[in-house]
């Protein structure tokens, strides 16, 4: 039996395939996945938004940022450096020698194959007198040119050689290890045992316990679990929150705390800087001795949010603290309304205590608008625009024009826009309507629906129901005095459809008058300029015709009195009942297996959640727009469905919201209810009426599995019938 035999490199050859195979599986992916993306396509991008967000913060940081980053230049060089000694490696390969070579003894003995015996013992005379070691020749080359004679001349050496390729028989299997001798050699021992518990014993458990203890204290949004045990505790505590308490719970979160967060600092200059800020913002609860809110830490993130959202000047090394702070505080926003629904969910399941108000979590929502923005609650949303400033303000409120938000300043006329907005030069005139222009307009079409139900628009006590609420995304469309027809962007399209149903009503009305007051205002001559009146032939005319078909409809009448043609009309109607009735379900069966397809893409695809970025003039990172979608009861002040975050919309969105009926019939006034987490004056209330009718009593036993004695009889006779008539079969067989 064959053994086997495993032999380290001592040439070193082996060693070069792995090692080439080992850096080519880093460097290739690496090249994937860390390769600087074209920069001329982010520069593109920039220069397209410049006209916009050219005043932006955001967008001069990253104009800095991508001019001083020397990131992608080291990634390139490293990168580079691994290709490189990717192919240096691959070339020493490409020159290395085969070891293994097929054995030939007629090599050996160069001789050509099939030579005969006597050829084969005369080149062996020759080689071995010139290669024999009492000759002067070398011992190893005698002994190939012994073997390979062997194996032409000897029987069994040839067997072999044909059999295994060895003339001495199967030899032992070697395996070579991809590692070169010196790392197992004796005098190398301890310095290999020292690097490899180096290796595995320290550096690997101490790589793995920092990870590790990184990870469990992170949440899935990547905020701190501390932070969110705050939240649920003083949202638990203080179910309705006003502003200023919500920003002393914000400003208290464990991100901003160096003692949990490295990117968090505290400086020396802090003692002198911030209560001058303090001073100047006013009262902020500074003596308030509940913790956290008494922490160093706490205090100066709410007095550097205070500060950005009264947008005060402040010095370098506190402004860049404060970018810090504001950039992270939107996501911890986000959190404390994850929280609220949280506790929301466990007060209408378990109950014991109270819900967060709907004003908490609206007071989140709009403290996320006043963040990106840089605004105060009590602020005009104009500010929002460049170049305005608190003292252009009474150009706009006047009364002459009465605009104290966007939408209004969007449908004023060019002129008269133009005209209110003197303070301003051409160029900012024009920069201003390019930002007004991008701002962007949701427009919403709810529908209401029971799913997996018979009747889907029949909403009873207990039931789950269903809105399918269609968000469209549009700019912000600025009128011109050339554009005088054109309805604005955001204007309800319920509304017109309401005033051009009550013109359809008014003419319909006017064509059912009678003649005579026409006839009468033709007799007396005063006619307005509105009024249309008919000629006195169109008048006959029409009468004729009312006649015509009065006479004929009289007479058609007349024709269906006869017993058969009423039941022949009656027999018509119920077949076109039925038709419609078919084509009804088939309507609502297409529309709920188009649904049900609808929900299993969403599943399966992944948005991106780059929608459009958002315009704001003090915000530190670029923001995409994003929306918060929910039905609230805003009578109660509870909501009835949780905010569902819209990251997705760039053009259409279709969002489902889902929520128990209640379990009292009744009439229910909602309200769905969007919000924007960029921009102040941009949100949206829709009424949403619920009628809740009672549930319908569950059938004890279905009609379908009633059946009648007299058939259950029937069955009966048709069985004993059938046994009689084979028993009479048999006997007529015997």
């Amino acid at each position: 039996m064959a053994g086997q035999q495993f032999q380290y490199d001592d040439n070193g050859n082996t060693f070069f395939y792995f090692l080439t195979s080992f850096v080519g599986l880093i460097v290739i992916p690496a090249t994937y996945y860390l390769w600087p993306r074209d920069q001329n396509a982010e520069q593109l991008r920039l220069k397209s938004l410049r006209r916009v967000h050219g005043r932006c913060l955001w967008y001069r940081l990253r104009l800095m940022k991508s001019q001083q980053s020397i990131v992608p230049t080291l990634k390139k060089a490293v990168l580079l450096f691994g290709w490189a000694v990717f192919l240096l490696l691959a070339y020493k390969v490409s020159k290395l020698d085969r070891e293994y070579q097929e054995y030939n003894p007629y090599e050996v003995l160069n001789l050509d194959p099939g030579a005969s015996q006597s050829e084969i013992k005369k080149q062996y005379r020759v080689l071995s007198l010139k290669h024999h070691p009492d000759k002067g020749g070398d011992e190893a080359t005698f002994m190939r040119i012994a073997k390979a004679y062997a194996a032409l001349t000897n029987e069994q050496s040839r067997q072999n050689w044909e059999m295994y390729g060895n003339p001495d028989g199967p030899g032992a299997t070697s395996f070579g290890i991809a590692l070169p001798a010196w790392i197992v050699d004796q005098k190398n021992s301890m310095l290999v045992l020292l690097v490899y518990g180096l290796a595995f014993m320290v550096i690997l458990p101490v790589v793995v316990g920092t990870w590790w203890y990184r990870s469990i204290r992170y949440s899935g949004d990547q905020i701190l679990i501390n932070t969110t045990q705050l939240f649920m505790h003083f949202m638990y505590k203080t179910p309705n929150m006003n502003m200023k308490r919500l920003a002393m719970v914000l400003t208290a979160a464990f991100e901003f705390d160096p003692r949990s967060n490295k990117e968090a600092t505290i400086r020396p200059t802090d003692n002198i800087e911030v209560p001058q800020l303090i001073r100047e913002l006013g009262n902020i609860n500074v003596k308030k001795k509940e913790p956290p809110f008494c922490y160093p830490y706490s205090l100066k993130a709410r007095v550097l949010v205070l500060a950005h959202l009264a947008r005060m000047d402040i010095s370098e090394e506190l402004e860049e603290d404060q970018r810090f702070v504001v950039r992270k505080s939107p996501a911890l926003l986000q959190e404390m309304i994850n929280v609220g629904c949280q506790l929301t969910m466990m007060a209408n399941s378990r109950g014991g205590f109270h819900a967060p108000r709907l004003v908490t979590i609206e007071n989140c929502m709009k403290l996320t608008q006043m963040i990106v923005q840089g605004l105060q609650e009590s602020k005009s949303p104009l500010l929002q625009l460049p170049h305005f400033e608190e003292e252009h303000l009474r150009y706009c409120i006047s009364k002459k024009y009465k605009v104290r938000s966007l939408q209004d300043l969007v449908s004023l006329k060019d002129s008269d826009r133009r005209s209110m907005l003197r303070f301003l030069g051409e160029e900012k005139y024009d920069e201003v309507m390019a930002v007004l222009g991008s701002f962007p307009h949701i427009t919403m079409d709810t529908k209401l629906q029971v799913l997996d139900d018979e009747d889907s628009n029949n909403i009873t006590a207990g039931s789950i129901v269903t809105v399918t609420i269609t968000l469209s995304r549009k700019r912000m469309a600025v009128r011109n005095d050339t554009s005088k027809t054109k309805t604005k962007v955001w204007q309800n399209k319920s509304k017109g459809a309401k005033k051009t149903a009550k013109s359809k009503k008014k003419k319909l009305t006017k064509k059912k008058a009678t003649p005579a007051p026409a006839k009468a205002k033709q007799a007396n001559g005063n006619v307005t300029g509105n009024e249309v009146v008919a000629a006195p032939s169109a008048v006959k005319e029409e009468e004729d015709e009312v006649s015509d078909k009065g006479s004929e409809s009289d007479e058609g009448e007349a024709n269906k009195d006869s017993p058969s043609e009423r039941d022949e009309d009656s027999d018509k109607q119920s077949d076109t009942e039925v038709d419609e009735m078919a084509g009804d379900d088939e309507e609502e069966w297409e529309a709920l297996q188009q649904s049900i397809q609808r929900r299993e893409r969403a599943l399966l695809e992944t948005k991106s959640k780059v929608t459009h970025p958002v315009y704001s003039l003090y915000f530190p990172e670029e923001k995409q727009e994003w929306w918060w979608l929910y039905i609230a009861d805003r009578r109660d002040q509870t909501l009835v469905s949780m905010p569902y975050h819209v990251c997705t919309l760039k053009d259409t969105e279709e969002v489902e919201l889902k929520f128990p009926a209640p379990s009292k019939t009744g009439n229910y006034q909602y309200s769905v209810i969007l919000r924007s987490d960029s921009y102040l004056g941009l949100d949206q209330i829709k009424p949403l009426k619920l009628e809740v009718h009672e549930a319908k009593a569950m059938l004890d036993n279905h009609p379908q599995w009633d059946i009648p004695d007299t058939e259950e009889e029937d069955e009966e006779q048709e069985d004993s019938d059938g046994i009689e008539e084979s028993e009479d079969d048999d006997e007529d067989n015997d």
